[in-house]
């Protein structure tokens, strides 16, 4: 009895703390997107009306959504936490693309460079190199 009680509390405990874990990473990439958002010139616009605001709950969260009005393209990108969107034309857009790739690439640059520098600490267990090795993986002539 005693052991199925224990297992029970650490198994709410592994729940609550994934669940934590997982809202931190959550606010923190809304955050990130938001920064890029405004660096890519997009404006913070807060509703006046109650239409503006029933508007605002409609868009889905966490997506940028492209809406046409009369000949103009707008992208909006709501925060319905704190009563605002961040809103841009396609301009705006474009360079918040440009910065969404740029980090993809940067971060896809240190997970490389991390690979690499644990296959190179990875290496010296082997004591080689070429001289051990030889070229092109082959023997070396001794």
């Amino acid at each position: 009895m005693k052991s199925t009680t224990h297992l029970f509390l650490n198994s709410i405990a592994v729940g609550c703390t994934a669940l934590l874990m997982s809202c931190a990473s959550t606010q923190t990439t809304t955050q990130n997107r938001e920064s890029m958002l405004v660096a890519s010139g997009f404006k913070v616009i807060t509703p006046k009306t109650a239409a503006q605001k029933q508007k605002l709950q409609n868009l889905p969260a966490g997506n940028v959504t492209m809406i046409k009005k009369g000949k103009k393209t707008y992208y909006v990108f709501p925060d319905p936490a704190h009563n605002q969107a961040y809103v841009g034309g396609p301009k705006e857009y474009r360079a918040y693309q440009q910065i969404r790739a740029d980090k993809k690439l940067a971060r896809e640059d240190l997970q490389d460079a991390e690979m690499y520098q644990d296959a190179t600490m990875q290496w010296s267990l082997w004591e080689g190199g070429e001289g051990v090795w030889g070229p092109m993986g082959g023997p070396a002539p001794f």
